[in-house]
């Protein structure tokens, strides 16, 4: 094991009260005795270590516990990487027996999961909303000792609150999705700098899309000359460059997209099957919705997209009837594009979007399509079940 793979490590015990050294390949390290108790949990967990890691960018911090011999260890590994990690994950010898490790959904947790699966330790993945949750009010200070304490009981109980682990070809879909989405917003940004700096300046409206075609540009470049200050034609033709940028970019994310979602079964079968899911949208649908199981009903779906309507909120400062917005973005943002193309008089579901867009707007019937696209989605990946994550040769 590398020098500093651990800062500080703490050994509990049934044995007296004693402060001793401990030795891991060439560090050593203080191990301080808190007072002697057996965890409750150590006669639920049918498994010889169990424990939680509370993930950071500058340390990891563990708790985990021996079940055959009480010993409950805490600590940290730092610097927070895969080469630290690994070392420290060689002291579980195979011998030793089944181990298994939690940890948050948070930001870094896919290299820590890689590891411990590298590793042959059994990884758990927990929701951190429920998580917080099950913690219950705070009575003192949160620390990343606590949240790793919380995490190895509630997975000694067996009450983890899991996420589902994406296989590897998944999770490299969804940063593409996040890429592509990520670029789209940007380059929105960009193109709403320029009609703010033409509006700031007096010139005449530049309409929707005039950034887009060759007649709009030559306007646009006409106008700059024209009307604009020197500072206003220099944020023009940023704007114009970081676009053209941008759009280079999205064409080699696109194409990448296209090629990902011809190789995922389950994304070709909703292309297939949903009228207006196009292939980008088809890919994210499967990506996150998964196959076959993984929800008890399509509403727990719609409520992953964060699609569902919110009817409370704390303090009562927030009116009901607003979405949650929770979920990935770019999930919800392709399949409410893909709600709107119901608006098509060709569309199968055009009489019901009709319906609701006369009642109330468009707005409101496009989310009321997506709603639906999902629902059908978990169906159809429930037909598929686990033929819907193949991952086939282009």
């Amino acid at each position: 094991m590398s020098a500093g793979v651990a800062v500080e490590c703490e050994v509990v015990g049934t044995s007296p009260a004693q402060t001793r050294r401990v030795t891991f390949g060439v560090n050593t390290m203080v191990a301080y005795r808190a007072p002697a108790r057996v965890p409750s949990e150590r006669e639920e967990v049918p498994v010889s270590i169990v424990g939680g890691l509370d993930i950071h960018r500058q340390q990891l911090t563990y708790d985990y516990l021996d079940v055959d011999t009480g010993q409950l260890w805490r600590g940290q590994i730092a610097p927070a990487d895969r080469e630290h990690l690994a070392a420290w994950l060689a002291r579980f010898a195979p011998a030793d027996g089944p181990v298994e490790l939690a940890m948050e959904a948070c930001t870094g947790w896919r290299y820590v999961a890689e590891e411990l699966a590298r590793a042959g330790v059994v990884a758990h993945l927990a929701e951190p909303a429920e998580t917080a949750v099950l913690r219950g009010p705070k009575r003192r200070a949160k620390t990343d000792k606590a949240d790793a304490r919380l995490l190895r009981e509630l997975l000694g109980a067996r009450r983890l609150p899991e996420c589902w682990i994406p296989p590897a070809h998944v999770l490299e879909c969804r940063a593409l999705l996040g890429l592509f989405h990520g670029l789209r917003t940007e380059h929105t940004a960009w193109v709403q700098r320029v009609h703010a700096v033409c509006f700031h300046q007096g010139t005449p409206a530049l309409g929707v899309g005039a950034l887009s075609t060759a007649e709009g540009l030559a306007r646009l470049e006409e106008l700059c000359q024209r009307q604009l200050s020197p500072a206003g034609r220099l944020q023009v033709q940023t704007a114009l460059a970081m676009l053209a940028a941008l759009d280079a970019q999205l064409d080699v994310v696109r194409r990448q997209l296209l090629v990902c979602s011809r190789r995922l079964v389950g994304a070709r079968v909703l292309h297939q099957r949903l009228y207006g899911v196009g292939p980008v949208t088809a890919l994210a649908l499967c990506s996150w919705l998964a196959g076959g199981g993984r929800f008890r009903s399509a509403r727990k779906a719609v409520r992953l997209v964060g699609l569902d309507v919110t009817v409370y909120a704390s303090a009562g400062k927030r009116s009901p009837g607003r979405l949650s917005r929770q979920g990935p973005p770019v999930l919800r943002w392709l399949v409410y594009e893909a709600g709107m193309t119901h608006a098509r008089k060709l569309a199968p579901d055009h009489d019901y979007y009709a319906t609701v867009a006369d009642r109330i707007d468009g707005k409101r019937a496009a989310l009321s399509q997506a709603r639906k696209l999902v629902r059908r989605a978990v169906h159809i990946l429930d037909e598929l079940g686990d033929q819907a994550l193949v991952w086939t040769q282009p």
